[in-house]
């Protein structure tokens, strides 16, 4: 098996300052390709001496650059030239994509084009964005909120879908006007050197973004510097736990979005064959390690031994295997430590009683990679283990409820709140039943998820929100300015 190179410029490096500079040891990363289990590509590991350098750098460029004291319209060019820098990368996301996480080639070979409409969307809002407006003051002539960057902003990426949270994390914090730190994840840096690569290509101006690889410890620091305005974070429910204590005990301003048991309510009134083929399709996606899946799938009672079977029916036949292959509908997991920790759930779900309807191993024809068969489990316990704890894995809990009063109970009995979805033919019934769902997105008759408008969640799914609509508003600083007098264009403003 040949080894096979990854499309990256400067790995041995970070991207400090607006320049590729060395570590400050020799610590690595390695990162292993999903399928094959051989070493695809290496990069230097940072330590708290290189954690210090890029807060540093971001710190100048706020305070002391250029960058907070361009137009908007001015950082919007530079948006647009780094989407447009992206794209031209979209072959190379194509390839690290599936190696670093198990994704599908022919959805990894479009990462490019999706995060060059993500800069171009948050480059758009330059023109329509309500940066400031007058205000009536209860004292003063003339009142003016203004709308701030909010400073010197760390984006914590996860490893699943690098560049798509990268572009929603970066774009609209550089067009409110911050300067950024991106802590790459250690299993997938690949996105975030190509992001660097985009900023030195259309010379953005020095320490507006740094880029940085660390594990869990040294990017600690990066929370805890009194040097960073804000930390965005997309992760696991636990760590955001952490983030939100440090952030909280120095008063930070957080975004997090993280985990999610999400439920589909199944109606009364579907075809259980269909909704057993959305289902299944759905959690193909990323081989399940998606945080908004619908993996809670509660179903009338009476109707719960048909959609098991359904489900067990068209998922046991999804193609499992090499993610650049046109057959596979379904990728490895991203690591070693992933694969086993769904083992570990499923074997609670067997010990716990639930019913193995189909999956629950290795695939025997896959002699490398770290691949799981697609699981399902009937006659779940809501109060199981596999119920409650997000697995992120291909693996369904089918749970039968009495009635939709008690299949909405069940799905809000969690501390989630990310995803939900509706499944019945009455498009009322979805808006009545999805109203009464806990959760930051609900879909009608398959998964949805849009940071086109927004994405977050309710509960311990996280803090604010993502997206085109709803997520500038979180790198910003409101200001009440009380003035006695009509400053230089709004001469005319009536309030």
């Amino acid at each position: 098996m040949s080894q096979v190179t990854a499309p990256i410029s400067h790995a041995d490096r970070f991207y400090i300052g607006g320049q590729w500079v060395a570590p400050s040891s020799d610590a690595q990363i390695n990162v292993i390709d999903s399928d094959t289990e051989q070493l695809y590509f290496t990069v230097p590991e940072a330590q708290a001496a290189d954690i210090d350098r890029a807060v540093t750098a971001a710190k100048e460029a706020f305070d002391n650059g250029p960058w907070r004291w361009l137009s908007h319209q001015q950082r919007a060019d530079y948006l647009r030239a780094l989407g447009a820098e992206l794209q031209k990368r979209a072959d190379a996301i194509g390839q690290i994509w599936p190696r670093e996480a198990g994704v599908l080639h022919r959805i990894a070979q479009y990462g490019g084009a999706g995060a060059g409409q993500t800069f171009n969307a948050f480059a758009a809002l330059a023109d329509t964005y309500q940066w400031e407006e007058p205000a009536k003051p209860s004292a003063g002539q003339f009142g003016l909120l203004v709308r701030e960057p909010v400073g010197v902003v760390g984006a914590i990426i996860p490893w699943n879908g690098p560049m798509g949270l990268i572009s929603n994390k970066v774009a609209p914090a550089l067009l409110a006007g911050c300067t950024v730190i991106l802590k790459n994840s250690p299993e997938a840096p690949g996105e975030g050197y190509l992001l660097a690569e985009a900023a030195e290509a259309v010379g953005l101006p020095a320490g507006v973004l740094n880029v940085v690889t660390a594990d869990r410890e040294v990017s600690e620091l990066l929370v805890r510097d009194p040097r960073v305005d804000k930390i965005t974070f997309t992760g696991s429910t636990a760590a955001g736990r952490r983030i939100a204590s440090i952030c909280g005990e120095r008063i930070a301003r957080c975004t997090l979005e993280l985990g999610g048991k999400s439920a589909a309510v199944i109606l009364d009134d579907v075809d259980i064959e269909a909704t057993a083929r959305t289902l299944s399709a759905a959690e193909c996606m990323l081989s399940g390690q998606v945080c908004s899946s619908l993996t809670r799938i509660v179903v009338p009672r009476a109707r719960h031994d048909q959609l098991l079977e359904a489900l067990a029916a068209t998922f046991s036949q999804v193609r499992v295997g090499d993610p650049f292959s046109e057959d596979t509908q379904m990728g490895p997991l991203a690591a070693e430590r992933q694969r086993t920790r769904v083992e570990g759930y499923i074997a609670k779900g067997i010990e716990g009683g639930a019913t193995l309807a189909t999956g629950g191993g290795r695939p025997k024809d896959l002699e490398h990679g770290w691949y799981i068969e697609p699981t399902v489990f009937g006659n779940v316990d809501n109060h199981s283990v596999i119920a409650q704890e997000e697995i992120f894995g291909p693996v369904l809990s089918v749970i039968p409820a009495a009635d939709e009063d008690d299949a909405v109970r069940i799905a809000n009995d969690t501390i989630y709140g990310l995803n939900a979805s509706v499944f019945t033919n009455d498009v009322n019934r979805a808006r009545q039943v999805g109203g009464r769902l806990r959760s930051g997105t609900v879909g009608h008759n398959a998964m949805r998820t849009d940071f086109g408008v927004s994405f977050g969640g309710y509960k311990q799914s996280g803090i604010g929100r993502e997206g085109i609509h709803e997520g500038l508003q979180y790198f910003l600083e409101t200001k009440f300015m009380v003035l006695e007098g009509k400053p230089e264009g709004y001469e005319n403003t009536a309030l």
